[in-house]
């Protein structure tokens, strides 16, 4: 005499019919359901802090008007030297400013929500194509450009400069220059180190 098979009762709960049991497992994953999608929308709490940034802009631009209309004003009185560092002033905002679009709208289409305006006339090549990596590299770019900026203006001042000045300016922009190239340096490294899936592809050929 064969023993009868219990693999059918196995899987339900002694204590809860089957019903019940599909309805409980129903009911949790809708709640499960709401949770993700509630946590998901946390990411909107970023929004504010990238919209905060035009004020940013807003403040790049008015000390860009201002060192622009300071320079119009003394263009005939200012020396060769006065003028240079004048001019650098303005191309280290122009930069600033160029840093602060890449960080609102890359960041804003990385991490809350994209931009639907591909289709306008006007819209940057490399909006959507910015990664997380390429802002660090691009960040410590323009770090890096506006510290050369800086110390091209302190080489410009040199009669006003003390040495000790002179050479902190110099150590600092290397120390950015060092950094910028080892931010790229890793960035490629975990650019071209293989997915689990092209592990295992490999290691079946």
């Amino acid at each position: 005499m064969t023993e009868p098979s219990h693999s059918s009762s196995s899987s339900v709960s002694p204590h809860m019919p089957p019903q019940e049991e599909a309805s409980h497992g129903s009911s949790m994953g809708r709640l499960e359901n709401r949770f993700e999608r509630l946590f998901f929308s946390t990411r909107w709490l970023v929004a504010p802090i990238y919209a905060g940034l035009v004020g940013g802009l807003v403040v790049v631009l008015v000390k860009f008007m201002q060192l622009m209309v300071h320079l119009v004003l003394h263009c005939l009185s200012l020396d060769f030297d006065d003028m240079s560092v004048a001019v650098l002033d303005m191309i280290d905002l122009a930069l600033l400013a160029n840093l602060v679009l890449i960080v609102m709208f890359a960041g804003y289409e990385n991490y809350v929500s994209r931009l639907d305006l591909r289709d306008h006339v006007d819209y940057p090549r490399w909006m959507g194509q910015v990664t997380f990596g390429d802002i660090k590299v691009k960040l410590m770019a323009s770090i890096v450009a506006m510290s050369a900026i800086h110390l091209l203006a302190d080489f410009l001042r040199l009669n006003s400069m003390t040495n000790r000045t002179l050479a902190w300016s110099v150590g600092i922009h290397m120390a950015f220059v060092v950094s910028g190239v080892l931010v790229a340096v890793m960035d490629k490294i975990a650019e071209h180190k293989p997915t689990q899936g092209e592990t295992s592809h490999s290691e079946k050929h």
